[in-house]
């Protein structure tokens, strides 16, 4: 068998999430169902950087699967296309990797962006893919209150009720706020992350930016160890996973094969 590195690109409105769950289909389960026609029909099982939730979207997802020998990068590539039409997710690069080589495991860090449509009229093109905030923010204030959450810190009061990591201490190496006309992104990057952290840094921070809060707050919220002590979950359609980082990155070409068309 030989293991291929798949760089996933994927809307997420139509999905309940990453992972296949009995309620509705999971961009899990289309990746696999396309993967089967390569090996003869038989199941294939995926592993995945990070756990996206439902209508989250990614555009540099990165998983792991193994087939058997024979395939080509391309025909891996335009194969798994074909058969995961017409749901919205396409596989923009298959690397061959190792055998003990985990799209999971083997990360070092994984980036985000949440995007914020800060003005009066509803979006229609971003629509699905963008949280709509009509009341103005203050991006600044955002990004001097995002700030204080870098480092090394207990994270509980930014951890969802049902997180199953076994420790809410993680390290934020990266929370910039930054505006560009009406839209304001919040870009975030660390090697992992705790269910829903990223949300609820932006939730928070959205209250900074109505003036609701002042800056020093989320500093006192963080420090409260108490999810009640931060802000609310922004909602998940704003949320993009942009870039999974690996030490030897597969898809940098550092002595793998890569597509070139």
């Amino acid at each position: 068998m030989t293991r291929w590195a798949l760089l996933l690109e994927y809307d997420g409105t139509p999905f309940v999430g990453w992972q296949r769950q009995i309620n509705g289909p999971s961009v899990q389960e289309v990746l696999e169902q396309a993967a089967s026609h390569l090996n003869a029909g038989r199941p294939v099982a995926s592993i995945v950087a990070g756990r996206t939730d439902a209508r989250v979207h990614a555009e540099g997802q990165v998983a792991h699967i193994d087939l058997p020998d024979g395939h080509s990068a391309k025909a891996v590539r335009d194969a798994l296309n074909f058969h995961m039409k017409p749901h919205p997710v396409v596989v923009l690069n298959a690397v061959v990797v190792p055998g003990d080589w985990s799209a999971r495991f083997s990360a070092d860090r994984r980036a985000y962006r949440f995007r914020i449509l800060n003005r009066c009229s509803r979006p229609a093109i971003m629509a699905g893919r963008i949280w709509h905030v009509p009341a103005p923010l203050d991006a600044t204030a955002m990004h001097a209150a995002a700030q204080c959450l870098l480092g090394r810190h207990d994270f509980t009061s930014f951890r969802a009720a049902s997180c199953q990591a076994k420790s809410p201490i993680r390290t934020l190496d990266r929370l910039d706020v930054v505006r560009n006309d009406d839209i304001i992104e919040v870009m975030t990057e660390a090697r992992s992350f705790l269910h829903h952290q990223v949300r609820n840094f932006v939730g928070t921070l959205k209250l900074v930016g109505e003036g609701r809060w002042p800056i020093e707050r989320v500093t006192a919220a963080l420090e409260a160890r108490n999810r009640s002590a931060a802000g609310p979950t922004a909602p998940p359609e704003g949320l993009t996973l942009t870039k999974v980082g690996y030490p030897d990155d597969p898809f940098d070409n550092h002595g793998h094969p890569t597509l070139t068309d």
